[in-house]
Order: structure tokens, then C-alpha cells, then sequence
């Protein structure tokens, strides 16, 4: 005997909700084609468990700072291919460019907090000075 299969359906709200989004963004990322909501007969949208999976992939691909053109190409090259070969070579080649791009980032910001450090202990020599502090 077969289980039936149960599929849980979505609201815009309840899916904004989640994500702590707002509806406009949801519908935003379904015009660009990165989910594709069935529509009730009433006409309003009706999210599954496969659109949450997706835009779960999208949220978390802005967090790493990724582009939305990058994630959508990462998405449907799922589509293309289910075995996710493609999918997977296309973001390793991404997350490694993303990587590099953070490494450099990291060694930007470390210089300018030692550049900061270094005008943080003149000013504060500074202060000591005019306060008449100095040794």
C-alpha cells in the first residue's frame, strides 16, 4: 500500500514571514524566475516546500554576497541537470571567487584598523598633552 504523499502549501504572508521579508521582496525574487508559486483558483499565490528550499538557497546566497544573477544561475542549474553536477561546479567556481574577494576584504579592513589604532594613540597622546597629563 502507498503513503499518500502530503505537500504543505504557503501563503505570501506565512513564506515573507519566515524569511522575515517583506511580500514585495517575495514577489520581486518570482519575477525574476528564482521561484515559481502555483496560483489558488481564487488567484492568490501558494507556495510549496520546493519555493521555500529556493529562497532559502537566494537568502542565504546574498548573506555570502553573492549576486542575484549568480544565485539564479546557480538555481536553475539544478533545474538543468538534477543530478547537481553543473550546479555544484558553477558555485565551487563561484564560492572560490567569493573567497578571494573576501580574503582581499579582510586584508583591507585589517589595514584600516591598524591605521585607525595608530590615530586612536595620537589622539589619545594628544588629549593626554593638552590635559597636562604627559609625563
Amino acid at each position: 500500500m502507498r503513503g499518500n504523499l502530503v505537500t504543505h502549501s504557503f501563503t505570501i504572508q506565512q513564506v515573507a514571514d519566515q524569511f522575515q521579508v517583506t511580500q514585495r521582496t517575495i514577489r520581486y525574487y518570482e519575477e525574476l524566475g528564482l521561484i515559481h508559486p502555483e496560483r489558488t483558483s481564487a488567484g492568490r499565490r501558494s507556495f510549496s516546500s520546493k519555493d521555500l528550499t529556493r529562497l532559502g538557497l537566494v537568502f542565504r546566497g546574498k548573506i555570502y554576497g553573492f549576486h542575484l544573477d549568480e544565485i539564479k544561475e546557480m538555481i536553475h542549474l539544478f533545474d538543468q541537470d538534477p543530478s547537481g553536477v553543473r550546479q555544484l561546479e558553477r558555485t565551487l567556481s563561484y564560492g572560490k571567487d567569493k573567497m578571494r574577494e573576501v580574503d582581499v576584504r579582510i586584508r583591507e579592513l585589517e589595514h584600516l584598523k591598524a591605521e585607525m589604532k595608530q590615530w586612536l594613540m595620537k589622539f589619545e597622546e594628544e588629549l593626554e598633552e593638552r590635559r597636562g597629563d604627559a609625563p
